[in-house]
């Protein structure tokens, strides 16, 4: 996931408690997009239509952005707070719970690579995301700005991840900043057609402009 994406401090329950891990950050792979269809596939086939939509967020889902190599994705469905309705699936699928926060909740692969995020659909943590992302696709300036920060940040030494993330908080509400104005002057997202009902509701992605 791009950090966090704003200062908002809510209760959070780490799954198995605090880890130390090391932060590596690694110039782009062009087989991260490969890596996050084949784990859509799983999520899809796990959950059915209690996915809404299932999209590749965080840095690993920005072409030409260096990132710690763990893809980053996010599954909307109708209340992230009803555990039973995707937790079990998600567990048989090969995922575990790591966070839980409101309306938020987070499952891990063994391997620690990929990282699942399921949220609301319609809720700002899905538009937040979703629009950091496009953003960093489109404007040259702040991927390279935030490419810059997050290697001199995994440089130094940081008791978790989450330590990692919070310290990019600042440079990420900068960057928030521009990309709510470029969603002002683009209408960004784009309506929703009947042709993309279906789409969402089969839980293939529905990509907002600029993802391609």
């Amino acid at each position: 996931m791009i950090g966090r994406i704003a200062r908002v401090h809510v209760p959070r329950e780490l799954i198995g408690g605090l880890e130390h891990r090391t932060i590596a950050v690694v110039a782009y792979d062009a087989a991260w997009p490969d890596r996050y269809e084949q784990q859509r596939l799983r999520i899809a086939e796990a959950l059915g239509p209690r996915a809404h939509r299932i999209d590749h967020i965080g840095s690993t889902a920005v072409p030409g952005l260096a990132a710690k190599p763990i893809v980053d994705i996010d599954v909307s469905v109708e209340d992230p707070e009803d555990e039973p309705s995707f937790v079990p699936a998600l567990e048989a699928a090969g995922y575990a719970l790591r966070v839980r926060e409101p309306n938020h909740r987070m499952l891990r692969s063994p391997a620690l690579d990929v990282h699942v995020h399921v949220c609301a659909a319609g809720s700002d943590w899905e538009r937040r995301h979703l629009l950091f992302r496009d953003w960093l696709r489109v404007s040259e300036a702040d991927r390279d700005r935030y490419a810059a920060t997050k290697r001199a940040l995994a440089s130094r030494q940081w008791p978790t991840m989450n330590d990692y993330a919070e310290a990019k908080s600042a440079v990420i509400a900068d960057v928030m900043r521009r990309a709510e104005q470029w969603a002002v002057e683009t209408a960004w997202p784009p309506a929703v057609t009947p042709a993309d009902g279906p789409c969402a509701r089969s839980a293939r992605r529905c990509a907002p402009p600029g993802s391609g």
